[in-house]
């Protein structure tokens, strides 16, 4: 039989991330590794464990519990959204694992990184309802290990590409909408951000990324989900949080998006503290596929003094 007959027809591919084929088949081209949680990490002295969140939906997250380095009164609680264009990778893999173990050790904090569901089988919002979900969750405190160790009242949410704009769309809807328990969100980081406000070739990509994971998206390529900053966005000065920490790297396409992201919550009447953290010489997601770098070290010094003050 003619093998060209018999081969699925592809209807979207983005090379080397993911192919969805007519029949609606996806197949993820990058493909990271899992890994099982552990009780005990001899790298980093850090204890990890996979929950449940919601049975009816299937989202769970990865805890990681930090050996203390002094005496806590309790550990901050940090609830991670990972990266991946909103369709690759996932909060067991082993380079988001290995990530939030190294955070988690060297900023002294307990991270609950969210496994949400991914487009384009569950197209968004699905993965901004399932970070609001688990950080609802979070905040009712039902986990033994948050009960034991965790200071709800030092309550972070972060994240990289594709995650730090799940963290602003949260934060966004943390102001106009409480937590479980009335539970207020300290700080938010953005990392090297997955924001869209310019249109240059070097974007087009990311633009058509965005149209694949949210076809539906209100104003879509202009929405303010992917473009905080465009006319008609809601006002920055809405963010739910007291403190705001922008990352960028100097070699990343999308740099220059998450500075204007900071100027705009500075120029906004964002009632909190705004801070803007750059580095140089790297480019998108650095110090996730390279943790030991030095320029990675001096982020994770950075996230632990803003997780600590």
């Amino acid at each position: 039989m003619d093998t060209e007959t018999t081969a699925k027809e592809v209807k979207v591919e983005f090379p080397g991330l993911i192919r969805v084929y007519e029949d609606n088949s996806v197949e993820r081209l990058y493909h990271c590794p899992t890994i099982p949680p552990s009780l005990q990490d001899p790298q980093n002295d850090v204890a990890s464990k996979d929950v449940i969140i919601s049975t009816s939906t299937g989202i769970s997250a990865r805890l990681y519990l930090p050996k203390p380095t002094q005496t806590p009164n309790k550990f901050p609680i940090l609830v991670y959204f990972h990266g991946g264009g909103f369709c690759i990778e996932s909060a067991f893999s082993t380079l988001t694992s290995r990530y939030t173990s190294i955070l988690s050790s060297q900023a002294q904090v307990i991270v609950v990184s969210v496994e949400y569901r991914l487009a384009p089988e569950h197209p968004l919002p699905t993965a901004y309802e399932d970070c609001w979900a688990a950080l609802n969750w979070v905040a009712s405190v039902s986990d033994p290990w948050l009960k034991d160790y965790a200071a709800v009242t030092a309550l972070f949410i972060g994240g990289d590409s594709s995650g730090a704009n799940i963290v602003h769309n949260i934060a966004m809807k943390a102001g106009t909408e409480s937590l479980n328990k009335g539970v207020e969100i300290r700080g938010a980081f953005l990392s090297q951000g997955f924001f869209l406000d310019e249109k240059i070739d070097e974007l087009e990509i990311g633009y058509k990324i965005w149209e694949f994971v949210y076809p539906d998206a209100p104003g879509g390529r202009d929405s303010w989900m992917i473009n905080p900053m465009g006319d008609g966005a809601p006002s920055l000065a809405g963010l739910g949080c007291s403190r705001v920490l922008v990352i960028v790297a100097s070699d990343d396409v999308m740099r220059g998006s998450g500075v204007r992201y900071y100027n705009a919550v500075k120029e906004s009447e964002f009632n909190g503290q705004a801070e803007l953290f750059q580095v140089q010489g790297e480019g998108h997601g650095f110090h996730v596929y390279n943790p030991h770098s030095q320029n990675a070290k001096l982020l994770f010094n950075r996230l632990a003094s803003f997780f600590n003050n």
